[in-house]
């Protein structure tokens, strides 16, 4: 066989009798060759840059072509039949012509013209790279495939140099941007030390000090802005600029086309509001400093002058001769520098993604050239590679100069001339997987699994929590149930966000990237079930000393009090300013919270909707929590009046089944502010029909009877649910598209088998659906009303936790079409010419 010459030169030598060795050498070769081919694939899928791929070489298209090869040339070798003398006699034949090939009887090389010739053709324009075209010079066995083969080869080739040359441009043309703003930011803090330096303002008062300067402009503010000033912040903020869409479905694609195709563009109608819009003159330059209102104090401050500037004080509007004064004071001096240093920081990532593209792209040519010599036996990676190595994408320095270039100002501006403080933020190191933490969660799993059955077992046997009339089952209801049930939904929902991590990373969805999320402190899979299985067997045992007591006599006021401790304990942990039980995590959790909780106040990022999300999921769970603050803030437990929050708070347990949902729709209108999108009203609609249905609920509840409500509850109910799949799977999930190639999906699936996707559309259908048990009441014999509650309320979390997974893969993929693997951040300092 021609794709293992040394095997098959060497099995000429052996009789019949031999023969089933040698072929079962071939199959075992074969196989080596099989795993070598895959170890290199799964090697090369894992390093890419998840966003980039439809930009890489399509290494995998390649191996189909070059199979298709391998299999015409065995037909080929199997359908020759020679005698076995004769391939023995062709041994000394072979290696004598192998010799004569590479040398001549007087010991001179031998010229050979090669197997191919690649043609390159020069650039047409400037947008346009050189591209590469290749000729056969010899024959092949099968000609048209190893035509289509080079003609794939050829487009990949010129994709790659292409792609590399524009994200190169680009990220030159922001290291530009970042030396403007480097040097903008220089010159207004060595005025600030100076003004600082000479101490009057310091003294006089006991504000910060700032720097005075000249406002040229009074046209310019945060509210009535410039044209060109517009343009120039959408350009900068513009999420999708330069992003290029690739096609590779077919290999045989023109030259032409595949050109057009990269530089299609799109933007983005994303507006961002400052604290200040104003053109100030410093060092003799005009410039506008801008700082996104992402808190609420930048909020106030924007809202306060807006009303100042524009209804107590129009007439300020007008120019004087000599201006006026604007006060940059140390805060915004700051707040720029630290918006310089992100995106120098997202520079050097996007320039080690070139880097990483460069290299993969290079390992893949000569790989699959290699492999190509071994199934054809012809020599073209020498000639092939040769031009690959002269080729734009791997011939240019200029993402090796601007690396170091970032690095050297970097150190110098931000880490005070200290290397290794610098690599932290610009090369944070990844924490390491330890086997202790998969010890720990098997040994947790066992003991939550041994004490959860003792629990259940004793509290059957014993009955404790049933009390003779009238507190029939008061004290279950009132303190064991709630936080049981808090603490199960809370937790499977924290195990289902690890078993979402485990799925994104298997699918190559970057999660890290979508939800800046630092890759020093994010919580991997394996933690988020450490902590599951960790807290749930501290919850079970707790419950078990509590049941324990009971059982032995204690009074109710004597042990009452532990369920309550220990939800204090947890709330302790959560806030606790020590450095341990991953504090940057819990940290980031409580900000996210607070984000939400204000949420028409900060600016509104993915993760903070994509939690709001989910508190919309765990009602039952915040109505639980409300329940048990009530009944030990009141001290019912102490008088044994186990109605008497649900008497006089019950108002306010439905109070908190509103909150979510306004949460959600009041980041919907801040979102709708800051980028002016339409869509966001419409979603901001979604969580207005929730609120409406939850509210039919509640009176139905409070009337229990009439055909009016129920047909009410019935309508808004069946009105909501149908605007809310609606948005789950055409909006959040991208699916249900019409001209798709997979037939109510959509074009792009992360997921090979599509039955999985009509599996999750169905069942996110039937437990939207779960709301018709508060309008059916059925009662499932012996089961107790709150073991339904709680049932149904584990349903609503797992739909929310198979809604994530469907979510951030459209989010993903939304992503990768534009070719966005590092966020764009906005800069402070735009340079304005006199006459605008």
């Amino acid at each position: 066989m021609s794709s293992w010459p040394s095997i098959e030169t060497h099995s000429q030598a052996y009789t019949h009798q031999t023969q089933p060795l040698t072929f079962l050498s071939e199959i075992k070769a074969q196989i080596e060759k099989n795993k070598k081919m895959v170890k290199f694939s799964k090697q090369f899928e894992g390093q890419l840059v998840p966003e980039w791929k439809e930009a890489f070489v399509d290494y995998w298209q390649l191996k189909k072509d070059l199979k298709k090869i391998h299999l015409i040339n065995t037909t080929t070798d199997n359908n020759i039949n020679t005698p076995i003398k004769q391939q023995t006699n062709s041994i000394p034949n072979t290696l004598f012509s192998n010799f004569r090939k590479r040398f001549s009887l007087f010991g001179h090389q031998h010229k050979d013209h090669g197997a191919i010739q690649v043609h390159k053709k020069l650039a047409s324009s400037a947008s346009k790279g050189d591209m590469y075209e290749t000729e056969l010079l010899e024959q092949f066995a099968d000609t048209d495939a190893t035509k289509e083969f080079f003609a794939c080869l050829d487009h990949q080739l010129n994709k790659v140099n292409q792609f590399f040359k524009t994200k190169e441009a680009e990220f030159m043309e922001r290291g530009e941007s970042l030396k403007k703003q480097m040097e903008i930011l220089i010159e207004v803090k060595t005025a600030f030390k100076k003004q600082r330096g000479k101490g009057a303002i310091a003294q006089e008062s006991k504000e910060d000090p700032s720097i005075s300067c000249t406002i040229t402009c009074e046209e310019d503010s945060v509210k009535d802005r410039t044209e060109q000033d517009q343009l120039q912040e959408n350009n900068i903020d513009d999420t999708g600029k330069n992003d290029v869409r690739f096609t590779d479905s077919l290999c045989s694609e023109s030259s032409d086309d595949v050109g057009n195709s990269l530089m299609q563009m799109r933007g983005e109608d994303a507006k961002m509001r400052t604290l200040s819009g104003r053109v100030f003159n410093c060092q003799g330059k005009n410039l506008r400093i801008n700082i996104p209102l992402t808190t609420p104090t930048r909020t106030f401050s924007a809202l306060s002058y807006l009303v100042w500037e524009d209804l107590m004080n129009p007439s300020s509007k007008k120019c004087g001769p000599e201006g006026r004064k604007l006060q940059v004071n140390r805060t915004k001096l700051h707040h720029a520098e630290k918006m310089i240093r992100g995106a120098y920081v997202e520079l050097y990532k996007g320039l080690g993604y070139l880097k990483t593209y460069r290299t993969l792209n290079m390992l893949a040519f000569m790989k699959i050239l290699k492999k190509f010599d071994k199934v054809t036996g012809k020599q073209v990676l020498p000639i092939y590679h040769k031009e690959v190595e002269r080729s734009y994408f791997n011939s240019s320095d200029k993402v090796m100069n601007l690396a170091d270039e970032v690095e050297e100002l970097f150190i110098k501006h931000f880490a005070d001339e200290d290397r290794r403080k610098a690599m932290k933020y610009l090369k944070p190191q990844q924490r390491k997987d330890s086997h202790a933490v998969t010890f720990f969660i098997g040994l947790f799993t066992g003991c939550f699994l041994a004490l959860f059955a003792g629990y259940v077992i004793v509290a059957h046997m014993k009955d404790v929590y049933r009390r003779p009339k009238p507190h029939s089952n008061s004290v279950y209801m009132e303190t064991v149930y709630p936080v049981l049930s808090m603490f199960s939904l809370l937790f499977l929902h924290f195990f289902l966000y690890g078993c979402n991590i485990f799925a994104w990373r298997k699918a190559r969805i970057n999660y890290s990237f979508i939800f800046e999320l630092s890759p020093t402190r994010e919580l991997k899979y394996r933690d988020v079930f450490l902590i599951c299985t960790t807290s749930m067997t501290a919850v079970i045992g707790v419950m078990f000393v509590h049941l324990s007591l009971l059982t032995k006599g204690y009074t109710l006021a004597e042990v009452q009090a532990i369920p309550g401790l220990l939800v204090l304990i947890f709330l302790l942990v959560l806030v606790c300013p020590f450095n341990i039980i991953y504090r940057s995590s819990r940290y980031r959790f409580l900000r996210v919270i607070r984000n939400i909780i204000l949420s028409p106040l900060y600016k509104v990022v993915m993760l903070d909707f994509f939690m709001a999300d989910q508190l919309c999921s765990q009602i039952p769970m915040l109505r639980n929590l409300e329940s048990v603050a009530c009944y030990y803030i009141t001290r019912s437990y102490k008088t044994e009046d186990y109605g008497y929050c649900n008497k006089h708070y019950r108002d306010l347990a439905y109070a908190v089944s509103f909150l979510p949902y306004y949460w959600r729709a009041m980041q919907c209108a801040r979102r709708w502010f800051d980028e002016g999108q339409t869509s966001h009203l419409i979603n901001l609609g979604k969580y207005v029909s929730a609120m409406l249905a939850a509210g039919a609920k509640v009176a139905f509840e409070k009337e229990k009877e009439g055909a009016g409500w129920l047909c009410l509850v019935v309508v808004v109910s069946s009105s909501a649910t149908v605007y809310q799949l609606y948005w789950d799977f055409v909006k959040d999930w991208g699916l249900l598209q019409m001209n798709s190639k997979n037939p109510w999906l959509r074009n792009e699936l992360m997921l090979r088998r599509k039955i999985i996707y009509y599996f999750a559309m169905g069942l996110n259908l039937i437990l939207r659906l779960a709301w018709l048990q508060t309008v059916l009441h059925y009662k499932f014999q012996q089961v107790d009303d709150s073991v339904t509650a709680l049932f149904l309320a584990a349903l609503e979390v797992i739909r929310r936790g198979l809604w994530n997974f469907f979510r951030l893969e459209n989010e993903h993929l939304n992503n990768a079409g534009h070719f966005r693997a590092v966020k764009t951040v906005p800069l402070p300092f735009h340079e304005v010419d006199e006459e605008d």
